[in-house]
């Protein structure tokens, strides 16, 4: 099998830069309250806010203000049922996080190989 160029590889490598809302998906995860609420709407179903809120001990104002970041983010997305918001999990910029993660892993993988051929051949 032969090697990519340098030049497909650096194509590739550039494929997927992190933009403007992968800064967004990363800073939604990075904070407990939300990781929470994520792992309720794991199971695909759509929940209301009352449902989020029952036995989290914090306000449906709090709940709804991690909500909101967490849509912004396009991490959930939220339906209406009548006066009822519903929210459900939106995996899609989970997944191109996922992808871009490990792109970077791949590259750490290869860089160290390079370091380890590099330091065994002296």
């Amino acid at each position: 099998m032969s090697q990519p160029s340098r030049k497909s590889a650096r194509k590739q490598r550039h494929r997927l830069v992190p933009g403007p809302e992968h800064a967004a998906v990363f800073a939604a995860l990075g904070d407990q309250t939300r990781l929470v609420l994520l792992s309720q709407l794991m199971d695909g179903e759509h929940v209301s806010i009352a449902g989020l809120t029952e036995g989290s001990g914090l306000t449906r104002q709090a709940i709804t203000k991690h909500l909101r970041v967490l849509e912004k983010s396009r991490i959930v997305r939220c339906t209406r049922r009548g006066r009822e918001q519903l929210y459900s999990l939106n995996p899609k910029p989970l997944m191109e996080l996922r992808e871009y993660l490990d792109l970077v892993s791949r590259q750490w993988d290869g860089a160290l190989m390079r370091l380890k051929s590099l330091v065994e051949e002296r």
